[in-house]
């Protein structure tokens, strides 16, 4: 018998700049000098962006002297679906978009990771360019290559990793967002200040009415400081091997909770939750002093997130899409717990008793 190895070296680069200010898109042509090859720029975005930044962002790439075409899909978290990748996909084909075509993602986390996947997939991976319209996809999503979509059993079952060619966060598009939406984003750099930066966590307790007035000096100190952890945390681990998992404290319990409310709630509101339930969890199990646990929670609340579980929601429900997480290795379900503010760890030492305890604490 004979063994021929095939011997594969990563001979290109996924590095890539998040380019982070206010009127950061002005840059988009020059972005599009450096991928001269493309024939074709498609821009992916949904129906609650395309009449806000779509027309906009079209004419900034018009020097680069290439077809530019939109497709517009639904807004919100249902567009996440196969038959929405399926739509999208056909569309593509009926532009003649080719492998040398670049797609944009222009909007929130939802286009962020449909267009992410799409790319991954259309023709065995094209090009693309993440512009993140909404707080989240800033400081989060926008920002590490993962891609996913939905299936009834439970939130971005199906994904890739596949990192775009740049990323740009205008804060500007921040003066359109709603409230609702503004939380939403809120909850993810709460999350960082938890897991991985005290000092920012100080600043949201201290800064509040400059961060509710979103106030650009202090947006920018937020989302710069985000986007460095996530990068820094990316860089050392890009697929979750081990590291990169610290970025789902509240997120175990929080995807759980978003899918039983069959996406009633935000993802911010739901990571919320999360997060509320996590602090809970390390402090019964004796890892976090129980002042840290009250100022987390305290800070949640603050910038208007909820920190409990609504009534009507069925705890063997929550567990249920808890077991069907993609986190979960075999029949081990992983938490991101912490010991003090800034220094999170995982384990999957969590007795379902603890588990079930926290959920029905916080079903009130």
């Amino acid at each position: 018998m004979e063994t021929i190895r095939v011997n594969l070296e990563k001979l290109r680069t996924d590095s890539y700049g998040i380019v982070i200010g206010e009127g950061v898109l002005d840059r988009l042509t020059v972005m599009m000098k450096a991928h001269g090859d493309a024939d074709r720029c498609v821009i992916i975005t949904d129906s609650g962006v395309n009449p806000l930044y779509g027309e906009m962002v079209k004419e900034k790439l018009k020097p680069a002297g290439v077809p530019i075409d939109v497709i517009e899909i639904p807004a919100g978290e249902s567009s996440k679906s196969m038959d929405t990748v399926l739509d999208v996909a056909r569309q593509l084909i009926e532009l003649n978009a080719s492998r040398k075509s670049l797609l944009i993602a222009l909007g929130g986390g939802v286009v962020g990771d449909l267009a992410g996947f799409v790319a991954s997939i259309f023709k065995r991976s094209v090009p693309y360019v993440q512009i993140a319209t909404t707080l989240v996809a800033q400081v989060d999503s926008s920002v590490g290559g993962k891609t996913g979509i939905d299936l009834p059993e439970g939130k971005n079952l199906l994904g890739t990793f596949c990192q775009p060619k740049a990323v740009f966060i205008d804060l500007s598009l921040l003066k359109t967002l709603s409230d609702k939406d503004f939380k939403n984003g809120l909850a993810e750099i709460i999350k960082y200040g938890i897991i991985s930066d005290e000092e920012m966590f100080e600043l949201l307790e201290q800064e509040r009415a400059a961060v509710v007035e979103r106030q650009p000096p202090v947006m920018r100190t937020l989302v710069e400081r985000s986007c460095r952890i996530k990068a820094r945390i990316v860089e050392m681990d890009e697929q979750e091997g081990g590291l990169r998992r610290i970025l789902n404290f509240g997120h175990t319990i929080g995807h759980a909770v978003e899918a039983a409310s069959d996406y009633r709630l935000t993802h911010g509101e739901a990571v919320a939750v999360g997060m509320a339930a996590a602090a809970k969890m390390s402090d019964k199990l004796g890892f976090l002093d129980e002042r840290s646990c009250q100022r987390i929670i305290a800070v949640i609340r603050q910038y208007g997130l909820p920190t409990e579980i609504p009534k009507d929601f069925n705890t063997e429900d929550i567990l249920g899409f808890m077991a069907s997480d993609k986190k979960a290795v075999g029949a081990q379900l992983y938490f991101v717990l912490i010991r003090r503010i800034g220094v999170p760890f995982v384990t999957a030492e969590v007795p379902q008793s603890v588990i079930i305890d926290v959920i029905e604490g916080l079903n009130r």
